[in-house]
């Protein structure tokens, strides 16, 4: 089994905070979503960047030629404490000549139902659905 440990550090100024592995790079998250990403908005952003990181390895090793390709998350929330995810819908935007719908689906459908550990580690009731958006 391996272990993942993180460090979250105070930055001295509102809710802002650095994080990531200790001594490794880290990133910039405020609790107020004033300088940076909120903890809610970079949840959505690990979780578009790593089905999108999944879905870039598959394109390349069936040689699609992926010109463009963006990620936009619609997410769903409780109005009450704990305001926590109720839906998730996934646009996956991609630009790739001659690349064929089923490829890219079969992508996207590996990434979410076997990948991507951060869909994984959401709660699994928890709806994640996606659309695809295709220029080929």
């Amino acid at each position: 089994m391996q272990h993942q440990n993180i460090v979250a550090a105070w930055e001295h100024r509102g809710m802002v905070f650095s994080g990531g592995p200790e001594g490794g790079k880290t990133v910039l998250v405020d609790g107020d979503g004033a300088e940076a990403p909120s903890p809610v908005d970079t949840a959505l952003v690990a979780l578009a960047t790593c089905t999108g990181s999944d879905i870039v390895l598959v394109a390349q090793k069936k040689r699609i030629d992926l010109r463009e390709f963006r990620i936009e998350v619609q997410a769903q929330r409780r109005d009450a404490y704990p305001r926590r995810f109720t839906a998730i819908n996934l646009v996956y935007h991609v630009t790739a000549p001659g690349a064929s719908e089923q490829g890219i689906r079969q992508a996207i459908d590996l990434s979410l139902e076997k990948y991507c550990s951060v869909s994984h580690s959401l709660n699994p009731d928890i709806p994640i659905t996606y659309e695809l958006r295709l220029q080929a």
